[in-house]
């Protein structure tokens, strides 16, 4: 492998608004998960639901013109649009599996919601990162 200088190549402009809600929407939920945690308040798990649901929304789209920009990608970019597709469709479909944990009972949902909510809430971040860094001059081809 030859290391090559590659130009960053930032986001079409609504794909960065539409990578900018997953995360804290996803986090959102995580929050109102810890405080249903700690309070049994019903509501803050109505709250999580909808957050999650917000979340699944941009983050179906955004992965989805992730992978179109995945078939579009030339060889030098084509790992890290791959790596940045990889981190979206796996959030979206965690956080398909914590919105159907969420649409059990309220007392129904601990501990793996917040569990879930973590892990949605992780990946929403570094896929965020990954979409958002593009490629470095330097990068390897």
């Amino acid at each position: 492998m030859v290391a090559i200088s590659v130009p960053a190549r930032p986001l079409h402009p609504l794909h960065a608004i539409l990578l900018a809600f997953p995360l804290p929407l996803f986090l959102g939920a995580l929050l109102s998960d810890i405080a249903y945690a700690q309070s049994f308040e019903v509501q803050w798990s109505n709250f999580a639901a909808w957050l999650n649901a917000g979340g699944l929304l941009f983050g179906g789209f955004a992965a989805l013109w992730a992978l179109i920009d995945l078939f579009r990608a030339g060889p030098a970019r084509r790992r890290h649009a791959g790596l940045y597709f990889v981190a979206l469709a796996a959030m979206w479909v965690l956080g398909l599996i914590d919105a159907f944990v969420h649409g059990k009972d309220a007392y129904a949902i601990m501990p793996e919601a917040l569990y879930l909510s973590a892990a949605v809430a992780v990946l929403a971040l570094v896929a965020s990162w990954l979409g958002y860094s593009g490629i470095r001059p330097g990068a390897v081809a």
